[in-house]
């Protein structure tokens, strides 16, 4: 087995919900073993803590502190002196989708999708997209993200890559295998478009690869309801604060296990 492949699977015991329900059954356990007190407590703490990290209200105070921030792209950054191509990285793809009888992009992909032809259309600048079969893939995906990328943004924006990169697996190899196809074309200096959350370590990873990264982010955790409803747990909530917690966490990693 692939040592990669262990990632997702580490992540998502690293992550809440998972790591706070493990710590509430923990404690659960203590107090069944004659620690009550102590494993009442550690019980309470993890289930309020998911409940906190469930808030909606929370994702953006994680996003806003937790994380390096980038503002959003000026198109007068757009220029070819500072730019020579705009390159869209890969978030996930739905490998069925019964309604069009092949893959589609993940909510995550598209958005990077539709900002990424948006770009296109106002600066003239050539595409590239980034993104193959992930470590978390289902056995059921056949196409690479690259590959169901290329048709959506043929089918539904009428637009080409002049650069596609189907095999990497995760952010890292994403730049390690992208920058060498650019950089025969003579590209050095590029716009990447991902979500503002995984722009750090997007970012810092091209930059490795030998490219000079304009950012362009999209996808901000910000408000999104009303203030009451911004600190009711939910699934939407619990999914941000998840987000944001896995690149910071991946960021920590990063900085003791350099790629």
């Amino acid at each position: 087995m692939d040592p990669g492949a262990l990632k997702p699977v580490l992540a998502g015991l690293a992550l809440p919900p998972v790591s706070l329900l493990l710590l509430a059954l923990l404690g659960l356990v203590l107090a069944w073993c004659n620690r009550k007190k102590s494993g009442l407590t550690l019980a309470t703490v993890s289930v309020l803590l998911l409940a906190l990290l469930s808030c909606h209200g929370t994702a953006v105070w994680l996003a806003r502190t937790a994380l390096p921030q980038f503002a959003p792209l000026d198109l007068a950054e757009l220029k070819p002196r500072q730019v020579q191509a705009i390159v869209i990285l890969g978030g996930d793809v739905l490998p069925v989708a019964p309604e069009y009888g092949y893959s589609q992009p993940a909510a995550a992909t598209a958005a990077r999708l539709r900002y990424g032809a948006w770009l296109a259309r106002q600066s003239g600048l050539p595409l590239a997209f980034t993104g193959g079969l992930g470590w978390a893939a289902h056995s059921t995906q056949t196409e690479s993200e690259a590959e169901v990328a290329a048709r959506v943004l043929r089918q539904d924006y009428g637009l080409a890559l002049r650069w596609r990169e189907s095999q990497s697996r995760d952010t890292a190899g994403n730049a390690r295998l992208m920058a060498p196809l650019l950089r025969q074309s003579g590209v050095q200096r590029i716009a990447l478009v991902t979500h503002a959350w995984h722009m750090p370590r997007a970012v810092l990873a091209f930059e490795q690869a030998g490219l000079a990264v304009t950012p362009a982010p999209l996808g901000y955790v910000l408000p999104a309801q009303g203030e009451l409803l911004e600190w009711l747990p939910s699934a939407q909530g619990l999914q941000a604060s998840r987000q944001v917690l896995r690149e910071w966490l991946a960021l920590a990693v990063g900085r003791w296990l350099p790629a």
